[in-house]
């Protein structure tokens, strides 16, 4: 059986899960969310618990059984708590800003770099080189963050780009001091 996969889920005080035509449903205090699921899993509520459980053994139920278990914890998590994701941007002269729902970079090109905000999420700019990205959905939040990160990725001989907040990158030695004994 799936470590993951059998172990209740918890619904806080103020949330609601429903289970209907292959769909979970739920709503919290932060917002709705709802993913579908496979026929090949069965879930259920009983006594303020959500219980994933599958029809068969097959290799492929098993890793659906942890899976969907894990999308509806994030779910529950999510509308209760939300996600974040922390960015920062090195560079000189690098900045962000927040224009409506439009993303305002300003890297080393020639021209700025303008992000469009996708509808559920908010980003905030506490300071011009630092990005918080929050929402509800675990999935989007994640996503947005590594797509903000691949227009200017930090390389690895000056560190300039964007990361993620704590993220190391290691450095590698240049030309001129490669080649000197």
């Amino acid at each position: 059986m799936s470590r993951i996969g059998k172990k209740p889920i918890n619904i806080p005080d103020g949330v609601k899960v429903e289970v209907k035509d292959h769909a979970v449903y739920v709503e919290g205090p932060k917002g709705k969310l709802h993913q579908n699921f496979s026929e090949r899993i069965k879930v259920e509520i009983k006594d303020n618990y959500v219980i994933v459980s599958r029809l068969n053994n097959t290799k492929v139920d098993r890793s659906l059984h942890g899976l969907y278990r894990a999308l509806i914890n994030n779910m529950i998590k999510g509308v209760t708590v939300g996600y974040k994701k922390e960015l920062e941007i090195i560079g000189v002269g690098f900045k962000a800003s927040v224009q409506g729902n439009l993303l305002n970079l300003q890297l080393s090109f020639s021209h700025p770099v303008n992000f469009l905000i996708p509808e559920g999420i908010k980003i905030e700019t506490p300071k011009p080189t630092q990005l918080v990205i929050s929402g509800i959905d675990k999935e989007k939040v994640g996503k947005v963050a590594s797509e903000i990160r691949a227009i200017y990725p930090p390389e690895p001989y000056k560190g300039k780009g964007i990361r993620y907040l704590g993220e190391y990158v290691k450095k590698k030695v240049g030309k001129a001091q490669a080649t000197t004994k």
